[in-house]
């Protein structure tokens, strides 16, 4: 076993990392940008080393850098975590090229595996079953649109290089194959610098379930299967394992299928063999097929670590260090459910957008695993994927495991960011998913009722109005009046656009009344614990001048300044901003042009996405106040219509 590893990653899956090789007694390196010099992953770890600027070209996908600070730093591998250069072969040489060990598999076996049409050519070799398609090399259109009608309607075309729904097309018809076929072409050439496709057959009701793979290189386990259904635009949500209504046969001949994957490329260390499955009718030996291995640890590998028990960093070392493998298949056994949910910066309600900003206060429930990289006080980067934290339950059962899912989701704590927790929260209720009854398209179907904004109650309302005041954590209601005055304070609220108008009415000491127009909610000081009208009260916190409610997974109230007050709260139409920091990926405005409400008019890349920023109304760009490849910040002015009175053509 070597003594140190560097951490060629950050956020969690670096914490993850650390925690696992000190526990081992193994010395960890990090490596941090500009914008993670004070990170919990750099705090963690027993040395760290500044690799470059913010952005991840600079940073975090600098080979060359990363291998030099390990050599300097005395460490004899690098474990990459995921993403970043985690699939990358090149730099899998040249790690050994410097006389160091990679924790993964070997190049070969990435590359292997990193184009869908090759990949599929040798799973059908290796005995795997894949999807009905055709994964050749002929990218002509009109021979594609024979092989699509051959193969039957409805069919998807995909990119064969990259992931994550890109470059990816669900065609219904043939009169629809041609335009999917470029758009596809167009958006894989420029996410992944590679325009083949393949086409293959799209499964009605869909389940994606892929299988844990362990291997030294000689031989191969499985560690059971993971249902990975829950996605919203081809990105997991919640994972759980093991699937559900998963049977002893169809387990065994999915578990066969991805351990002769990964033995037909000799792999060794963690990697993940992903199925599409065919829920119709229930699970079936004949009814899923190959999509893609995962040459990598997986975000949602603690559900398999949860159900048997293994710590896979932990295995992953070992390997890496020569040892064979930890465990032979009939030693590894499943003991009750699992799931983990994505925590995410996000604003839901705007169409996911990632968010930004200071996490002024941050708390996870006791009784569940959070994988976190971050704490009180940090910034959500507007360079990296903005997620929080995972958070894990395991039970005896699917059903308690599920309930322990919604009482942590409900239990954890997050002020001065919107989450996606509420979401998080519909879907772990969610009568389907409670029965099972899981697909990729469930999200979509009920998308309406899962994103429902939460509405404050009166007792809620009450708190926050309290907490302006500076009532809580005195010594009593009394707090902040003077003897001489009427013992009644007013405040004013505001949640969204909407402004709320409360009296506070002072009774005694521990008691008082907060009056909400014609509703009165009675607060009372009980033990130390506040109640209103008989319930104890949820936590709060204020954090400059706004309050967080832990009611209904964060109710946020802004304090309105009375002498600050603004009566322009409808935002201006004509002017489009910058809704978070980012570099201006394109402009398609220009001065004097006619759009329509709806149109594109620049596009910003943040949280490793892109976002293309629309115009709000019909009219003329009276100015481009931007130029692309320009880094702006939030709230920054982009594009400037001319007003609603100027006639347009």
């Amino acid at each position: 076993m070597f003594d140190t590893i560097l951490i060629a990653n950050r956020g969690e899956i670096a914490c993850r990392v650390i925690e696992t090789a000190r526990a081992m007694g193994v010395r960890t390196v990090a490596v941090y940008s500009d914008a993670d010099r004070a990170a919990r992953h750099v705090a963690l770890a027993d040395a760290a080393v500044h690799i470059g600027g913010a952005a991840p070209a600079d940073s975090y996908l600098r080979g060359d850098v990363i291998i030099a600070a390990a050599r300097r730093a005395g460490a004899q591998a690098i474990h990459p975590g995921y993403g970043f250069l985690s699939e990358n072969p090149e730099f899998v040489e040249e790690v050994e090229a410097a006389g160091l060990i990679f924790v993964g598999p070997s190049a070969s076996a990435i590359r292997a595996m990193g184009l869908k049409d090759a990949a599929k050519a040798l799973m059908v070799e290796a005995g795997v079953p894949v999807v009905p398609g055709y994964h050749g090399k002929n990218q002509d259109d009109a021979f594609l649109a024979e092989r699509a009608g051959e193969i039957g309607y409805p069919v998807l075309v995909k990119a064969v290089a990259g992931g994550g729904g890109k470059g990816m097309r669900l065609v219904e018809k043939a009169g629809d194959f041609a335009d999917a076929l470029e758009s596809a072409r167009s958006e894989a050439a420029k996410a992944f610098g590679n325009d083949a496709v393949l086409v293959e057959k799209y499964i009605q009701h869909p389940r994606h379930i892929e299988v844990q793979v362990f291997g030294d290189g000689k031989g191969a386990v499985h560690l059971f299967e993971r249902d990975c259904s829950l996605q919203r635009r081809h990105q997991k949500v919640i994972e759980e394992a093991p699937a559900p209504g998963m049977t002893k046969e169809m387990r065994a001949a999915m578990g066969g299928a991805a351990v002769r994957a990964a033995e037909a490329i000799g792999y060794s260390g963690a990697g993940t063999v992903e199925f599409i499955v065919d829920g119709a009718g229930g699970l079936r030996t004949d009814g899923f097929w190959f999509m893609e291995m995962n040459t990598r640890l997986q975000v949602e590998h603690p559900v398999t670590e949860a159900i048997t028990g293994v710590d896979l960093v932990e295995w992953q070392l070992r390997v890496a260090s020569g040892e064979g493998l930890p465990a032979v298949q009939e030693d590894l056994t499943i003991t009750g459910h699992a799931f983990e949910a994505r925590l995410y910066a996000e604003d839901v309600p705007k169409g996911f957008l990632p968010a930004t900003g200071r996490l002024a206060h941050l708390r996870f429930p006791t009784g569940a695993r959070a994988d976190t990289g971050v704490r009180t006080g940090d910034e959500i980067s507007p360079f990296y994927d903005p997620m929080i934290a995972k958070l894990i339950t395991h039970g005896p059962t699917r059903d308690v495991a599920l309930r322990r899912l919604s009482a942590a989701l409900e239990a954890c704590e997050v002020a001065d960011t919107v989450t996606n927790l509420a979401f998080l929260g519909a879907l772990a209720r969610h009568d389907g998913f409670a029965r099972g009854e899981v697909d990729t398209g469930l999200i979509g179907r009920d998308l309406d009722a899962l994103v429902v904004p939460p509405m404050p109650a009166p007792q809620d309302v009450a708190l926050a109005g309290l907490a302006a005041l500076g009532l809580l954590d005195g010594g009593g209601c009394e707090t902040g009046f003077a003897l001489w005055a009427p013992l009644e304070r007013d405040q004013m609220l505001r949640r969204g656009e909407e402004e709320i108008a409360l009296r506070v009415r002072v009774l005694s000491g521990n008691a008082c009344d907060v009056v909400l127009g014609e509703q009165t909610v009675e607060a009372r000081r009980i033990g130390g614990r506040w109640q209103l009208d008989g319930h104890i009260a949820p936590e709060v916190v204020v954090t400059g001048s706004l309050v967080t409610v832990f009611a209904q997974y964060g109710l946020g109230f802004d304090i309105v300044d009375p002498l600050d007050r603004s009566s322009a709260r409808g935002g201006d139409s004509a002017l489009i901003e910058a809704p978070m920091p980012g570099l201006v990926k394109a402009v398609f405005a220009r001065a004097g042009q006619v759009v329509k409400a709806g149109d594109r008019l620049a596009v910003l890349e943040a949280m490793k996405m892109e976002h293309a920023l629309l115009a709000a109304r019909d009219g003329v760009v009276a100015e481009v106040m931007v130029a692309r490849g320009a880094q702006v910040v939030a709230g920054a002015a982009l594009v400037r219509l001319e007003e609603e009175t100027a006639e347009v053509a």
